[in-house]
């Protein structure tokens, strides 16, 4: 499977994810250098998980690494070692965020456009 394939799998399926990247992600247009993190958060019935918000547990379980370069959407990296994800920081601030999928159509999902994020992800997974 093609990156981009799978990471417009990852868009369309049900379950809880943040989105992490260092520029808005538009798939119309690949040409655009992009590097894009997805968390994957535990799914199952974690109601406000204690939290203001409601937005519930916030434990990273998976984390799936994309890069777009000269057109192409290529997966990365597939991370499940909890040491690694344990110390990753989340980012709080993230809110709703559109992804635009190749054809236009607009597709919202929880995240933030924080290089300052890539960056740190990117240290902590080398």
């Amino acid at each position: 499977m093609d990156g981009l394939t799978e990471f417009l799998d990852l868009v369309s399926a049900k379950g809880r994810r943040v989105y992490v990247t260092e520029k808005p992600i538009d798939l119309r247009d690949l040409a655009t250098p992009n590097t894009i993190f997805v968390l994957q958060l535990p799914d199952g019935s974690t109601a406000a998980g204690g939290r203001g918000g409601g937005f519930g547990e916030r434990r990273i379980v998976r984390l799936y690494h994309f890069e777009c370069r000269e057109g192409t959407y290529t997966k990365v990296a597939e991370v499940e070692d909890g040491g690694k994800l344990d110390s990753l920081d989340l980012p709080y601030h993230a809110t709703a965020m559109p992804i635009l999928d190749t054809e236009g159509k607009e597709r919202l999902v929880s995240g933030v456009v924080d290089p300052s994020f890539v960056d740190s992800y990117r240290q902590v997974l080398a």
